[in-house]
């Protein structure tokens, strides 16, 4: 099989933390518009056949059991692949040895000549290098075979992808003409965030937190295509990426700091509620308030000082030794954008506090007011 040798471009990565959720809320929001629906779709269809169409994923997906043999290629695609990389290190193996019997060779060649009685020596490194010269050609004609043939069963895969391709809407059709009918998804719900009986100060910063919480959580759909991607190019073409597990590692990072404020929202963060849950409405509001140092102190800290890493990271960027500040790894990938994620995740999780303590002192004042 050929070697991947794609890495994933600084610019795409960046792009696609952008473009990817905004299109992936803007493809929910018509989806939930329409009602949605549980027949069988060719979108899908086409993305199994592309991400997992080697396997005949698309075939599956339309019940058909010649997805099947799919997996028969694929499977000796595999074997190919892990014969061969055993061939590789047995010609590895060889052709060190025959350095090793050169070498003994001309040593020994050496002191014969000089008059040693060295003979039997240089014979048996003369009959080692002849047999380690053989099993190079046998290893190299190893190597060459399984690689012709995991191609060639590529190929066939490829061959029947191609196909499947031009007649999957056909095939699709059919399958629809028998499909039985089935209730309609009900529709996906764009404020899951019940906002009603809230201040009016207090929405746009619900809006705002639940917006960011919605659009990193997409990450995790790109999270399931890189990890493919990577299983992929390691076990079927080895060709292990350098990208794909630091990419998903910063992507994480800057999730797991962003939706911060979603979280607070939605009161998901961890809190040892064995008193608190047993408190009253104007107790709990009490009990936040006078908590609420402890969250304004870790918030702060942790928007000063992720601003000053991620200023220390842009005046790298200016002088006359300009240069970004990267990774220590081959992929070298920008750190700013990571440390300015720290300085927004803190930023929205602030706002979020400074609404949260806003409508406990509100509750505190007035605890008969009700919300909704």
């Amino acid at each position: 099989m050929p070697d991947l040798e794609f890495v994933l471009p600084h610019w795409l990565y960046w792009a696609g933390l952008v473009a990817f959720p905004l299109i992936a809320m803007a493809l929910v929001k018509r989806a939930s518009a329409k009602g949605g629906t549980n027949q069988t779709n060719l979108g899908v269809g086409y993305l199994c056949l592309i991400t997992g169409g080697f396997v005949g994923m698309h075939r599956h997906y339309l019940k058909s059991v010649l997805g099947f043999l799919y997996l028969i290629p694929f499977i000796g695609i595999l074997v190919c692949n892990t014969s061969g990389r055993d061939a590789r290190i047995v010609l590895s193996q060889v052709k060190n040895d025959i350095l090793s019997y050169e070498f003994e060779v001309k040593h020994f060649g050496k002191r014969v000549a000089d008059g040693y009685d060295d003979q039997d020596k240089l014979t048996a490194a003369q009959t080692a290098l002849e047999t380690a010269q053989k099993s190079v050609t046998e290893a190299q004609e190893t190597v060459v075979f399984y690689n012709d043939l995991a191609g060639w069963l590529a190929i066939a895969i490829a061959v029947g992808l191609l196909i499947d391709a031009i007649l999957l809407p056909r095939m699709v059709a059919r399958y629809r003409e028998t499909e039985p009918v089935r209730a309609d998804d009900p529709p996906v719900d764009d404020n899951r965030i019940d906002l009603s009986g809230k201040p009016a100060w207090y929405r746009p910063i619900a809006h705002l937190s639940r917006l960011s919480g919605e659009f990193v959580a997409y990450w995790c759909v790109i999270a399931v295509f890189v990890y493919y991607y990577e299983v992929l190019a390691r076990y079927v073409f080895n060709s292990p990426t350098n990208w794909a597990h630091e990419s998903m590692f910063l992507m994480f990072g800057m999730q797991y700091l962003i939706c911060g404020a979603h979280a607070y929202l939605t009161d998901s963060h961890v809190r040892v509620d064995v008193f608190y849950a047993r408190f009253s409405r104007r107790k709990k509001a009490l009990a936040d308030i006078a908590t609420s140092f402890f969250f304004f102190v870790f918030a702060g800290t942790l928007l000063i000082t992720g601003w000053i890493f991620a200023m220390d990271a842009m005046r790298q960027m200016s002088g006359p030794s300009a240069s970004w500040e990267v990774s220590f790894t081959e992929w070298a990938i920008q750190y700013w954008p990571v440390k300015l994620a720290m300085v927004l995740g803190a930023l929205l999780l602030v706002l979020q506090g400074l609404a949260k303590l806003g409508e406990d002192i509100a509750i505190a004042v007035q605890p008969d007011v009700k919300e909704g």
